[in-house]
């Protein structure tokens, strides 16, 4: 009898505890504890230790394994897609997706677990939807904004771009920003929201690419020479390509100190740099050789009688 009468004191004791916890009436809670025994608050503080710390075993135990599969699932998911040849753009995506995905089904279990009533707070998801849209739109912009650009792919991971006032190489093409590495090895998140519906300039997109030059050589000076010199140097060169179009050479403008030509060749994509650099340390070293001479900008000043008396 008394082992009866202590169950059912312990288990009026949760009831009361319980049913106080759900209403989260503070008032109501001391006023029950209030009337009861030491040892009946013994009991129910152990029920409630026990069941808190057996809540908090399982939110860990959800929280690790559910990282561990998801990391996992995401290493599964890359070795399938290399194995189909799925562009690392896609891969990088997916894999950013996956993890953002599993984050948020790990909480929902955990908020499950802790056994959290999700319908009082109905009305209120309900009356904050609009102001959660709204902060949530560049977020959702970026979304989509990755969405296109593996759908239409204008780049791809190892591309070198220019988009947003940055240029840089590729790295990689997350769910919301793409990671560009500078000359300098900076590596810089650019949202995709803005980079999908702005200018971008892909300069791996094509195989060859055209180096545009401008030599400056002094008035009095032969450009046809000029124009000579720089067809020899350009026929040395076997970096350089006569495809899609044969060199061009041309007077470019006469300017306010010199003759300025324009020198328009073509190479690939690779060579783009070193054949820029190169011809202009060749023009710098042949040029005064040949007898063309690089201007300096020059003034002309006339001085009056009236001046030159004052002076």
């Amino acid at each position: 009898m008394i082992l009866d009468s202590i169950i059912m004191t312990a288990v009026s004791v949760s009831d009361t505890i319980a049913s106080a916890s759900k209403s989260m009436n503070v008032s109501e809670t001391i006023e029950a504890l209030s009337g009861m025994t030491l040892a009946e608050v013994l009991h129910a503080t152990t029920d409630i230790a026990v069941s808190v710390v057996g809540r908090i075993i399982q939110v860990a135990l959800i929280w690790f394994i559910g990282r561990w599969l998801s990391k996992r699932l995401i290493k599964l998911v890359k070795l399938l897609m290399e194995k189909h040849d799925v562009t690392p753009s896609v891969r990088t995506f997916m894999a950013s997706f996956i993890d953002v995905v599993s984050l948020v089904v790990i909480l929902i279990m955990i908020i499950s677990i802790l056994g959290i009533d999700t319908s009082s707070f109905i009305a209120l998801f309900a009356s904050a939807g609009v102001a959660i849209g709204m902060a949530l739109s560049g977020t959702l912009q970026n979304f989509a904004g990755g969405v296109i650009i593996l759908l239409f792919r204008p780049f791809k991971v190892g591309d070198f771009i220019e988009a947003q006032g940055v240029a840089g190489t590729v790295r990689e093409i997350q769910i919301f920003n793409t990671l560009v590495a500078t000359g300098d090895n900076k590596v810089i998140l650019l949202p995709n929201g803005p980079v999908s519906t702005g200018i971008i300039n892909n300069y791996s997109r094509e195989n060859v690419r055209r180096v545009d030059l401008v030599y400056s050589i002094s008035y009095g000076d032969d450009f046809e020479k000029a124009k000579e010199v720089l067809l020899r140097i350009i026929k040395e060169d076997e970096r350089i390509l006569n495809a899609p179009s044969a060199p061009a050479i041309n007077l470019l403008e006469l300017a306010a100190s010199s003759i300025d030509i324009s020198v328009k060749i073509w190479c690939k994509q690779s060579d783009y740099w070193d054949v820029k650099f190169d011809m202009n340390k060749k023009v710098y070293e042949i040029f005064p050789k040949e007898g063309l001479n690089f201007p300096y900008q020059t003034f002309t000043v006339n001085v009056t009688k009236e001046e030159s008396a004052i002076l």
